[in-house]
């Protein structure tokens, strides 16, 4: 009868619905979040266009770090080299930096990469202090004597 074909259609609309939801749930909490700091021997660099190197540091849903790597800083200032889509096609979302010039956020800025500015000390402390919320954008805008023109 018709009514048991419409409760045959409810009941499969609700199953399909469900399984939709499940393995959205499912995606979304497989996916993982890059951060980069700019550093020097195991610390943020004071100055992103000129650190040693990049740490990249994959969280996963739950904020655990998955995964920690170094990348070369190519030559020249932050600003001024291709660092930011580089790290923007990596997947990296945020930058947690010391200091660093207008122009170099607003570049990561442009390429969908968040910047957190006045960040000091080892990495990993930094990275745990930013995921508990104690660690914001200072806004601090480079005030080093070769920044001209960032």
């Amino acid at each position: 009868s018709l009514k048991s074909i419409m409760r045959l259609y409810k009941i499969f609309s609700c199953v399909i619905v469900f399984y939709v939801f499940y393995i959205n749930i499912k995606y979304f909490k497989e996916l993982n979040m890059k951060i980069a700091l700019p550093t020097r021997d195991g610390q943020i660099d004071d100055h992103f266009g000129h650190c040693d190197h990049y740490t990249i540091i994959t969280l996963d849903s739950d904020n655990n770090i998955v995964s920690k790597e170094d990348m070369a800083s190519p030559e020249g200032c932050g600003c001024k080299s291709d660092i930011a889509p580089i790290l923007s096609k990596m997947g990296v979302e945020v930058m947690l930096a010391g200091n660093m010039g207008q122009g170099a956020v607003n570049i990561l800025s442009s390429n969908k990469i968040k910047v957190v500015r006045g960040c000091s000390g080892n990495i990993d402390d930094v990275v745990a202090k930013w995921l508990t919320g104690e660690i914001k954008d200072a806004m601090i805008v480079c005030d080093h004597h070769d920044c001209a023109n960032h």
